[in-house]
C-alpha cells in the first residue's frame, strides 16, 4: 500500500508553529492538525533558525507573474507552429 505524502504551505507551517507557541502544548497542536508532533518539532527550529519565516515565502511582483505568463504563451506558440510544420510537411508527401 502507498502512502501519499502532504506538502504544506510555509503559512501553514507559519501559522502551526505560532499556534503552538501560544498554547504552549506542540504535542495537542499537532494532534488537531493531523501532523507528527516530530515533523512539528522541525519546524518550530527551522523558525528559530529563520529558515522559516514570512521573508523566506518568496512573493512574485505583477511583472514577474506577467513574465512567467508570457513565456508559458510563447512555449505553446511554438509547440503550435512545430505541429504545423509537420502537418505541411506530411501532407506535401502525400500529394507527391
Amino acid at each position: 500500500m502507498t502512502r501519499i505524502r502532504k506538502t504544506y504551505s510555509n503559512d501553514y507551517k507559519i501559522k502551526a508553529v505560532e499556534l503552538s507557541k501560544q498554547r504552549g502544548n506542540a504535542t495537542a497542536v499537532a494532534r488537531e492538525l493531523g501532523i507528527t508532533v516530530k515533523m512539528l518539532y522541525n519546524w518550530m527550529k527551522k523558525a528559530e533558525v529563520g529558515k522559516l519565516s514570512i521573508e523566506s515565502v518568496k512573493t512574485k511582483s505583477k511583472e514577474e507573474q506577467e513574465i512567467i505568463q508570457l513565456r508559458k504563451a510563447l512555449k505553446n506558440a511554438e509547440l503550435e507552429r512545430d505541429i504545423l510544420k509537420k502537418a505541411v510537411g506530411i501532407f506535401t508527401k502525400s500529394d507527391q
